[in-house]
């Protein structure tokens, strides 16, 4: 693992934008969660796509990470009914998952994600793959 920012210069302010993290499995809800939370982030958690539309209804995510094969509700449809929103236009709905073949992350973008991180990853590269999109959440509200 590569060592943690120490520069607090480099951790997000309090005020930037809460992320939603959605994973049916709670080891890996709870360990990056955790890290996010060290990294100065706000984190809602929820396992699975239905708890996912409701965290987001009433939490309003700058992000929302988001598994793809969960019980329930996939994330594919967790997702496509946030889309269909209106209240979550231009909030960006990552899949965060296990299946990130070059076959499945396009068609993941296909299907209206924003983004693919696949998962594990090492919890540094979570936040840089995830900063753009909190940075521009933070000048669309500037």
């Amino acid at each position: 693992m590569s060592p943690v920012a120490t520069d607090l210069n480099a951790l997000p302010s309090p005020k930037s934008g809460l992320i939603l993290l959605v994973d049916d499995f709670a080891d890996a809800r709870e360990m990056y969660a955790e890290y996010l939370a060290f990294r100065g982030y706000r984190v809602v958690t929820a396992a699975s796509g239905a708890c996912a539309l409701k965290a987001a209804s009433e939490e309003r995510p700058a992000i929302i990470l988001m598994d793809l094969e969960m019980r329930q509700m996939s994330g594919r449809e967790a997702m496509r009914s946030l889309k269909a929103d209106p209240r979550f236009a231009g909030v960006p709905i990552v899949a965060f998952t296990a299946h990130a073949l070059e076959a499945e992350r396009s068609q993941a973008l296909y299907d209206g994600f924003d983004a693919v991180i696949p998962k594990p990853c090492l919890p540094d590269e979570l936040v840089t793959l995830i900063q753009p999109f909190l940075a521009s959440d933070r000048a669309a509200s500037a």
